[in-house]
């Protein structure tokens, strides 16, 4: 069923493997480049887009094949970019993958259904179906740190949240973005202008659309609640900078009267008759406390302090 530039154990394979009674192919971007014999796709192997090239998720539908590619905003655990690109004919599929992950959702294929009958649209489903398998609960995980990022805003821990937001924000932007394409991908899978898929088959990609549908629309709720938090958090800040507006008003409006009284005394004019009388100097002292005080009082009456 299954002809692979990789090994059983995993490891890449130094040449293409003949794939007579096989109907998939695996192969890396290097060994598509030296362009494997593979009979029967001698003129149209070529049009099948290198996985390290690709940039979106696509569908191109031809003459004689389909082709295109599929981004992911996953990662392997050594931080390689999960892509494909792919090229499909009636009865053969060729699958250009980097990073093994292919070999491995192929292999699961195979061993949860030992006794399906393989065909393009077959497999083609079941790669798509693993392939949003685990997406809603990593939107689920994403969503309880947007949930403790709320939190932490309303404790009034802001350090370092504006960036943490930013990094969030963007993740589910791409996943955003990576839903729309795959639907509009699996929208043309369903169109089969090649006629390559089965009533039944057309039913299953009806329903993988269903589905891509759901998360993409979880995922801008995500998005979406991630902008209410970027505003609470704003609000906060400028909570905070009010804070620090009043009590710096507060300040300058008790002290501008003694402002004024050190102002008035300090032009030293000789008719003043308080730059010589005896208690002068504590009188002065007095009227500003009291200045003061009374500001305090009304402030206190007046709730703002």
């Amino acid at each position: 069923m299954y002809q692979s530039a990789l090994s059983a154990s995993g490891e890449q394979a130094s040449d293409s493997q003949n794939c007579n009674g096989h109907i998939l192919t695996l192969l890396t971007s290097e060994e598509l480049e030296q362009e494997p014999c593979l009979p029967g796709l001698e003129d149209i192997l070529c049009h099948t887009p290198l996985a390290r090239d690709a940039r979106v998720c696509k569908a191109e539908a031809h003459r004689t094949y389909l082709c295109g590619t599929i981004v992911t905003p996953r990662h392997t655990r050594e931080q390689r970019p999960i892509s494909f690109g792919y090229l499909l004919t009636k009865d053969r599929m060729i699958i250009c993958d980097d990073a093994g992950v292919a070999h491995r959702m192929f292999q699961r294929i195979r061993e949860e259904n030992p006794q399906l009958t393989p065909n393009i649209g077959g497999l083609l489903y079941g790669f798509l179906e693993l392939l949003i398998a685990k997406d809603m609960h990593h939107l689920q995980e994403l969503e309880e740190m947007l949930s403790q990022l709320e939190e932490q805003v309303l404790e009034g821990g802001l350090d370092n949240l504006n960036h943490q937001m930013t990094v969030l924000r963007k993740e589910l932007t791409n996943w955003g973005r990576y839903y729309t394409q795959l639907e509009d991908m699996v929208c043309e899978f369903e169109e089969n202008e090649n006629k390559f898929f089965t009533d039944i088959e057309m039913r299953q990609f009806h329903m993988v659309e269903k589905r891509i549908a759901r998360l993409k629309n979880e995922a801008q709720i995500l998005r979406e609640y991630g902008l209410q938090i970027r505003e609470l958090f704003q609000a906060e800040i400028d909570i905070r900078q009010n804070r620090i507006m009043k009590i710096l008003t507060i300040v300058t409006t008790i002290f501008l009267p003694l402002t004024l009284v050190a102002g008035w005394y300090g032009m030293n004019f000789v008719g003043m008759p308080e730059l010589h009388w005896k208690y002068g100097y504590p009188a002065v002292i007095l009227v500003s406390v009291g200045i003061v005080a009374a500001l305090v009082i009304y402030f206190k009456k007046k709730k703002w302090l």
